[in-house]
């Protein structure tokens, strides 16, 4: 199925997210006969908004109408479990993802971005490189995906020569058929939404893995050579596309002599002849918000991406000089008391956790919890007793943070993430620095983690000093 083979179509799209919303209108502008079926409630306004594009919407449940027809679009939100999946699946209807259909329209090359940590980070790097780049050649520079803005809501607006950088989780991917990005990135693989996955880091893998299924000669795989998932899949064997890996290690590999980035000396380099090229030092570009080991690892993977789109590195050093992170991954939020109190809302797993607790210097006070996605916290516990004076845990997972860190940290069940800051106030002081890295989902008590980031700053400034 192709943009050009959509006209005539029978379409229904499951879920009225952002991403189902933008699809539905895209497959109508484009002659589908597109219905939005959710089973929830929708605003009326949103509903006006649809029907206007030409999309028929019911909701409080799936309807027939819904089942019966040529293809069906998901929203990356609903579980492969859900009944009305189920049925489409045993009326053997297609099933496809909101950026395999976006895919179908988009003239832009696209640059796929994944893994479990860094992803969003790296996206919005990549995004501003190829936008001042962009600005020097008549270019346009896109980001959408999993990062916010549907790949659907801008697709028709790209035209040759731009770049869309495409942020991607392992839900969107499940089902693209034929999604070829340009340039395709792999960050890392640790543990994350394992229960979708019957607890198998395997198959949460192969999720991932499908960014580069389709891709051929001419494409490109980054990939973090450092991953021990990553290595062993990519770091030997024949594959269609060119492989270029990226690592922290001086020579981690002998794929790295073909074009891998990697870090010498303090300075991210591009392999190549004698050498290799240096590009930046990392204390060019490592500052209070974008500063720590994963975010070199974000450098370097977006170096990697711009030598595949061709950007010179005179771009790529003055954009990684002025990038100032990411909202929500460890993002300062201001000094006071004598604390610097940073939000780190985006940590919404262990591993996310932990590479924040090694970010931050000096004494912690810890808030985390949320909603538990199977975490195991072990791994935590020597960093967390090292750097960790006080943990505030709260939603959810406050039993499974105390039980796991009782006897290595202070620990203190809160009911609320306005008492976690009050009491963070009271205890922190001259060189602390409070730290609020969830580890966890915000689906107890959050729309997502983009809210409960906003509250959390809300929380600090309305503080006097």
């Amino acid at each position: 199925m192709k943009g050009q083979c959509v006209s005539g179509a029978r379409v229904s799209v499951i879920g009225a997210g952002r991403s189902g919303m933008a699809a539905a209108m895209l497959l109508a502008r484009n002659g589908a006969s597109a219905l939005l079926s959710e089973l929830g409630p929708l605003a009326g306004e949103e509903v006006e908004r649809l029907r206007r594009c030409g999309v028929a919407v019911e909701s409080g449940g799936h309807s027939e109408r819904a089942l019966n027809v040529d293809f069906s679009v998901v929203s990356p939100g609903i579980p492969p479990s859900a009944p009305a999946l189920k049925e489409l699946e045993g009326r053997g209807i297609p099933l496809y993802s909101e950026i395999e259909v976006a895919s179908w329209f988009c003239r832009a090359k696209i640059v796929g971005i994944t893994g479990t940590d860094g992803k969003t980070t790296t996206a919005t790097l990549v995004h501003e490189i190829a936008e001042a780049e962009g600005r020097l050649r008549g270019r346009g520079a896109w980001s959408v995906g999993n990062i916010g803005v549907p790949f659907s809501a801008m697709v028709e607006n790209m035209k040759e020569g731009d770049a869309a950088i495409v942020e991607l989780s392992s839900y969107q991917l499940e089902l693209c058929v034929s999604f070829r990005p340009d340039v395709a990135v792999l960050t890392n693989i640790t543990p994350d939404h394992l229960g979708r996955y019957g607890g198998s880091m395997q198959r949460y893998a192969e999720a991932k893995f499908r960014i580069c299924m389709n891709q051929k000669e001419g494409d490109t795989l980054i990939y973090n050579a450092d991953d021990p998932f990553l290595e062993e899949h990519f770091g030997g064997g024949a594959f269609p596309f060119r492989r270029v890996p990226f690592s922290l290690q001086e020579q981690p590999s002998a794929a790295v002599l073909e074009g891998g980035v990697f870090l010498r000396d303090g300075e991210i380099v591009v392999a190549g002849e004698g050498k290799g090229r240096g590009v930046v030092r990392t204390e060019e570009f490592l500052k209070n918000s974008f500063r720590g080991r994963h975010n070199i690892y974000n450098a370097l993977a977006a170096v990697a991406v711009s030598g595949a789109l061709g950007i010179g590195d005179g771009v790529v050093l003055d954009a990684l000089r002025a990038f100032e992170g990411v909202r929500h991954r460890q993002q300062f939020v201001r000094h006071l008391g004598g604390s610097d109190w940073i939000n780190d809302s985006k940590a919404t797993n262990v591993n996310a956790m932990r590479q924040a607790l090694e970010a931050v210097p000096g004494k912690i006070v810890l808030i985390a919890g949320g909603r538990d996605k199977g975490n195991d916290y072990g791994s935590l516990l020597p960093l967390a007793a090292d750097k960790v004076e006080l943990l505030l845990a709260v939603g959810e997972s406050r039993p499974l943070l105390s039980a796991a860190f009782n006897g290595v940290v202070r620990v203190q069940e809160v009911g609320s993430l306005e008492e976690a800051v009050a009491l963070a106030r009271s205890f922190a002081g001259e060189g602390r620095t409070v730290l609020f890295s969830p580890g966890c989902a915000s689906f107890d008590m959050f729309g997502n983690f983009e809210e409960r980031g906003e509250h959390f700053i809300q929380c600090v400034n309305s503080m006097e000093e």
